[in-house]
């Protein structure tokens, strides 16, 4: 399975690309949409600011990929680039969910890095297989302030945020699957199963 990762210029796509191949796709990375057409699914990396993200991306090529049906994953801001806009900058986003990107609330320490628990809402192919209750890895400043049919699973930190969505053929995780063990193991591969039907 061909998978096209977007790199925004920031950051090391590394883990990301590993954590695919372990799971027998052959991933790719471009800056500028090349390749997306013809790969089976997107995936949108957690690396990077918003405005750096939206302002460098191929926005509406990509949008237009995303609702032709292409499958696709957002990671962290790859999820925060789901919606129209954030608190962190002025750029637009995908807005192809409802809502807005949010800062953390000053009562807890921001970013929130490190483990926290994922309280599964309703049922997903995302979340097939996983424990009662799983436990994801957090790099975080952000979150999406959204509620509809798309949000599948939520985390609790200083409010309670919906962490995982999924909408038709795109999703989205605000942790970092490929650094969440068993569990984003599991996650990433329902995503890849997903892609092939």
């Amino acid at each position: 399975m061909r998978v096209t990762i977007f790199n925004y210029g920031a950051g090391n796509l590394f883990s990301i690309q590993a954590a695919l191949r372990k799971e027998g796709a052959k991933p790719s990375v471009t800056k500028t949409g090349s390749g997306m057409k013809e790969a089976d699914a997107l995936i949108l990396p957690g690396v990077g600011s918003f405005d750096q993200a939206a302002n460098s991306l191929p926005m509406e090529e990509i949008r237009e990929v995303i609702r032709s049906g292409k499958p696709t994953l957002g990671i962290c801001l790859g999820l925060q680039l789901f919606f129209g806009g954030s608190e962190e900058g002025r750029a637009k986003g995908l807005s192809l969910l409802k809502g807005r990107v949010r800062r953390l609330p000053p009562s807890v320490k921001v970013p929130q890095i490190g483990w926290n628990t994922l309280n599964v809402e309703r049922e997903n192919e995302l979340v097939s297989g996983l424990d009662k209750e799983p436990w994801v890895y957090y790099v975080n400043s952000y979150y999406p302030e959204t509620d509809g049919k798309w949000v599948v699973a939520t985390s609790d930190y200083g409010v309670r945020f919906p962490c995982l969505v999924a909408e038709k053929n795109f999703y989205g995780t605000q942790f970092h699957p490929e650094k969440s063990g068993a569990t984003g193991r599991t996650i990433l591969q329902n995503f890849l199963k997903a892609a092939k039907k």
